[in-house]
């Protein structure tokens, strides 16, 4: 079989959803589905429109937020905190035990720790100047995380 090695900026949404499917098929047969579903929160304002959010989605028994956002005016006010716990609420309804984000701002990372959140690694300098702080939470209540355990 012949090859050819191509990089672009470019690439087609076509090719980037078969690439996603064979790795989704590859890791179904490595490890089981992921049960992957899409999990977003929004705030409003009076006129409908988004000031607010939170996109992730949860997969193999984790919750992942991968963009949270909140409008300036809305900062300082606990917003971040409320959308945190609708995502963990709906992530343990479809029975996720864990939850992790990241971050390079260290005012989000403060607020994610005050959440509850623990820092687990980091990658220096990325962006430069910055680092990247990667999070995470347990789910469950420390009695249920126990439970069922002998000593």
């Amino acid at each position: 079989m012949n090859t050819t090695l191509e990089t672009t900026a470019d690439p087609m949404p076509e090719e980037l959803a078969y690439l996603g499917e064979r790795l989704t098929a590859f890791n179904d047969g490595d490890v089981g589905p992921s049960g992957r579903k899409a999990l977003a929160v929004f705030v409003r304002d009076d006129a409908g429109a988004v000031v607010a959010g939170i996109s992730g989605y949860t997969a193999w028994g984790w919750l992942f937020v991968q963009w949270l956002w909140v409008d300036e005016k809305l900062r300082g006010q606990g917003m971040a905190g409320k959308m945190l716990d609708a995502a963990e609420h709906e992530a343990m309804k479809r029975g996720c035990r864990n939850a992790w984000i990241d971050t390079f701002n260290p005012v989000a990372a403060k607020t994610y720790q005050r959440q509850g959140y623990q820092p687990f690694g980091t990658l220096a300098d990325f962006p430069v100047g910055r680092d990247r702080i990667f999070l995470r939470k347990s789910l469950v209540a420390a009695d249920q995380n126990d439970a069922g355990v002998s000593a």
